[in-house]
């Protein structure tokens, strides 16, 4: 598209706007007789002076000195449409975006759960998961679709921590998810902000605002109310999922603590794909020691009785790890594009949304009094990220 400037051009006549400079002309140069002309080949007007045998002509060109023209110019590609179009498709990739992270988290809920359902070895699951998420990452670097940092000695100090939560925290969601519904874990761990909330306070001494107060009311209510009516309910489902929350707060509240210097920070991404090599590290040997190695041709079989035969097994197990990292990268990565508050919105949405399509796949049996308490939790939740946006009044 194109833009117009426009410039000034007079109103008035040439004589008229000469009047007041030209008032006193002939007592400047007696005798002499002023004739105004229009020349309409040029567009000019001239001034012709004759005094006795000599004439002189002045023609004063409307183009360079008193006659604007209103002219517009082409201007192409102004600031202001660029501007919108590079808007338009920034909006346009974050709703792609939200997307392929929304459809990520359906298909690793419904294949980790098929998983874990014939396979009840969450700590062998959850390392193969990070394995997975490891080789992608050391993939991502070798053919240098990101730029592959260098670690300091102070930032893996600072990193070790909130892997050791990260590590512990998504074990504890799939030991959660191998004993109740998809849909009533997701349910539980909608109380995150609860002890993000209780966290922040015993731990860094930050003091939360009324109205975030007010919102833990429908999240605490709603998974009360969700838990006495659960068909699937479940001690160790619904403690591991509680237990989970507390980790992964834990981690986020920890990573305001042990901030890096400026200079030696790193970018969501990198440190999203640091801590999940150093999980992968941690995590393997003690799923060993605790479960022991769950890959003999009994264990396959029993799988196989359960539903799912050994191909089918390693496909979904495959699938669920690849959907396992590449969901929470497309989230790190939404993060580096939006605000938090957004981020936590979208992650509201992203419970809701895994919550329908895990009952609708699995069927599961939902009573009415569980729906409302679910609903409220979730809605808890969203006033929760509505709150945040509250800044206190400075008194």
């Amino acid at each position: 598209m194109e833009s117009y400037a426009l410039a000034l051009s007079l109103s008035r006549p040439f004589s008229n706007s000469l009047k007041p400079p030209f008032r006193n002309f002939n007592h400047a140069i007696p005798r002499c007789n002023v004739l105004k002309s229009y020349d309409h080949s040029s567009h000019a007007y001239g001034l012709s002076l004759n005094s006795n045998s000599r004439t002189s002509s002045y023609k004063l060109t409307s183009q360079r000195i008193y006659e604007f023209k209103v002219r517009s110019a082409a201007v192409p590609g102004s600031p202001n449409e660029v501007t919108n179009t590079d808007e338009r498709i920034r909006i346009l990739k974050l709703g792609l975006m939200f997307a392929i992270w929304y459809l990520l988290n359906i298909y690793f809920n419904i294949y980790n759960k098929q998983v874990l359902k014939v396979y009840p070895f969450p700590a062998t699951v959850t390392a193969f998961q990070f394995g997975c998420g490891t080789v992608l990452v050391l993939l991502m670097w070798a053919l240098n679709l990101h730029p592959k940092p260098k670690i300091s000695r102070s930032q893996f100090t600072a990193i070790f921590p909130l892997a050791l939560g990260h590590t512990m925290g998504n074990l504890l969601t799939n030991v959660s998810i191998g004993k109740v519904a998809v849909s009533f874990t997701h349910t539980i761990k909608a109380m995150e902000p609860f002890f993000t909330v209780v966290l922040s306070a015993l731990l860094v001494g930050e003091r939360p605002s009324p109205w975030v107060v007010s919102s833990l009311v429908p999240i605490v209510g709603g998974v009360a109310l969700a838990s006495f009516t659960e068909v699937s309910f479940n001690w160790i489902g619904f403690g591991s999922a509680m237990a989970s929350n507390l980790t992964n707060q834990t981690r986020n509240v920890f990573s305001k603590k042990f901030m890096i210097r400026k200079e030696e920070t790193l970018d969501n991404i990198n440190l999203f794909s640091i801590m999940t090599i150093i999980s992968f590290l941690l995590l393997t040997p003690a799923a060993i020691l605790l479960e022991g190695v769950k890959f003999s041709p009994s264990y396959f079989q029993y799988a196989a009785s359960e539903g799912l035969n050994v191909r089918e097994l390693c496909t979904r197990a495959i699938f669920s790890g690849f959907c396992f990292h590449t969901y929470q990268q497309v989230s790190y990565m939404i993060l580096q594009m939006v605000s938090p508050v957004t981020h936590a919105v979208g992650n509201s949405v992203k419970r809701v949304v895994v919550i329908v399509s895990s009952v609708i796949f699995f069927q599961t049996p939902v009573s009415p009094i569980n729906s409302i308490g679910t609903g409220l939790a979730l809605a808890g939740v969203f006033l929760y990220s509505r709150a945040k946006r509250i800044k206190p009044k400075v008194a």
